[in-house]
């Protein structure tokens, strides 16, 4: 089968009822998404997939052969951080890290369909992510300033 992730396009001899995260993992070398509970209840192993939020803990991967998968590795323009990675940065959003690159997945997606997200919208979508360091404000903090950064870029660019 073939897998598009991160823009490259993988021929994969796996079994279709196989998980994507495991497949990610082990076959492609894209250990971002990680393995948390198994049960797609806390967010550590989110792709997006066509650009929506997945667990991949729980897709079988014949489902995704075909279809744009974007993992925390194919997120960065060259050594440029997307917006959302680098306000994770900058406002220390993170300390263990493990659930960071579903946390910045999932925002990522929330900003492609709400550009400006009020707190409470942030929260709610980030509802199913579990952060066992509990830096929820700082993630909050983060994705308010990458909506901020994504906003200016947008006006620079004619985009509005």
């Amino acid at each position: 089968m073939e897998l598009i992730v991160n823009g490259e396009r993988y021929q994969l001899e796996v079994d279709p009822e196989r998980l994507l995260l495991f497949v990610l993992r082990n076959e492609l070398d894209l250990t971002g998404a990680k393995y948390g509970c198994g049960e797609q209840q806390c967010g550590a192993c989110t792709v997006l997939v066509d650009g929506m939020p997945q667990r991949s803990c729980v897709m079988p991967v014949g489902r995704v052969a075909g279809r744009e998968i974007t993992t925390i590795e194919g997120l960065a323009d060259g050594d440029r951080l997307h917006p959302v990675q680098q306000a994770f940065l900058e406002h220390d959003a993170m300390q263990c890290g493990y659930c960071t690159p579903g946390m910045i997945l999932e925002s990522v997606a929330l900003l492609r369909k709400n550009p400006s997200p009020r707190p409470a919208q942030i929260k709610e979508a980030l509802e199913g992510h579990v952060c066992r360091c509990g830096v929820y404000n700082r993630i909050v903090a983060a994705v308010e300033m990458a909506t901020q950064t994504i906003t200016s870029d947008a006006k620079q660019h004619g985009h509005s």
